[in-house]
């Protein structure tokens, strides 16, 4: 890492970001997306430790999250390896691996899901500066995202509080609001991309295909971030997702925040050649960590999400009516 825990841990306790759903929204956007624009790996690491933030406060621990502490979310779930947590005389500890752990050697603490002996997967706070904690080297070879160190940790006994059930994390409307705050910063990498292109489009005597270019890719951007700025008003009008659309709402922001990041560095590409990719090394990192970033997507089964909820939450009486909701086209409550 390029950057001492500590100093990473400084930068989180100097952003303090409104908390999702709280009538401020976009300023936690807005804030996500600047710090991204700067620092894509660096915003990755601000907004998991904001999540934890939110999280933990909707799960009734508020004040776990203390200042000069620096969290990630360690959620994923693949089928192995595998961290198991055991109960012994009312107190909770974790044994085994979790994988894809971003800031794995530098986290002081992390939120995580682990499989309890009942079957049930766990949902656990745990404090990784404990004996028993290990960040795997070589276990994130990636070059995008590199310098995020999302590796894997293994985990010896450790003691760890348990907050609730994975179930308790993944059905809160916050975990949407969160999965929305995402693109937010795939919004910033993908300006950040941009940059080249439409400073050179501002010179005289410029190509026509370098100005169409970076026209295309400035439409691309506007309209992404009025869907972001309609998306955080839908959460603020909605915090606790009476609508039932907010898993649609995050996926459909998410599926075109990808899609329009991916389309910035095409673009980018197509219009600049390879001399942005092979002759500056801050962009063509830049180009490898958003690529990586937005594979956060689940790309084509999310956009099928986005449908099945729709047929969930439609009214019979009016076919279309869940479609227009989530296009805006009529007021959530309506």
């Amino acid at each position: 890492m390029t950057q001492t825990r500590g100093r990473r841990a400084a930068q989180l306790t100097g952003h303090a970001l409104p908390h999702p759903a709280s009538g401020d929204t976009l300023t936690r956007f807005a804030t996500l997306a600047r710090l991204a624009r700067a620092d894509l790996v660096t915003a990755r690491f601000i907004e998991a430790h904001a999540d934890a933030q939110a999280i933990t406060t909707d799960l009734g621990a508020p004040d776990l999250v203390e200042p000069g502490s620096h969290w990630g979310v360690w959620a994923a779930e693949p089928p192995q390896p595998q961290l198991t947590a055991a109960e012994a005389a009312g107190a909770w500890s974790l044994t085994g691996t979790k994988p894809w752990c971003s800031g794995a050697g530098m986290c002081t603490h992390a939120l995580v899901t682990a499989r309890e002996e009942s079957g049930q997967v766990g949902f656990f706070a745990v404090d990784l500066r404990q004996d028993g904690v290990r960040a795997v080297p070589e276990t994130w070879p990636a070059v995008g995202m590199a310098a995020s160190d999302s590796g894997w940790v293994e985990f010896d006994t450790v003691p760890a509080r348990r907050l609730g059930s994975h179930r308790d994390y993944l059905d809160r409307p916050g975990f949407w609001h969160g999965g929305a705050g995402v693109a937010a910063c795939w919004y910033g990498g993908a300006r950040a991309v941009a940059e080249p292109l439409l400073a050179k489009a501002l010179r005289e005597g410029v190509s026509p295909l370098i100005a169409a270019q970076a026209g295309a890719v400035a439409a691309e951007l506007a309209a992404g971030w009025a869907l972001l700025e309609s998306t955080a008003a839908f959460i603020d009008a909605d915090p606790g997702n009476s609508s039932g659309l907010m898993m649609a709402r995050a996926l459909a922001v998410r599926t075109r925040i990808d899609r329009m990041a991916a389309d910035v560095i095409e673009r980018v590409g197509r219009a600049l050649g390879a001399g942005p990719l092979c002759g500056d090394g801050e962009h063509a990192q830049l180009v490898a960590d958003l690529s990586v970033y937005i594979r956060q997507t689940h790309a084509e089964a999310d956009e099928a999400a986005i449908a099945a909820q729709i047929t969930e939450h439609n009214d019979d009486t009016a076919p279309t009516a869940a479609w227009d909701r989530l296009l805006g086209l009529t007021g959530a409550h309506d």
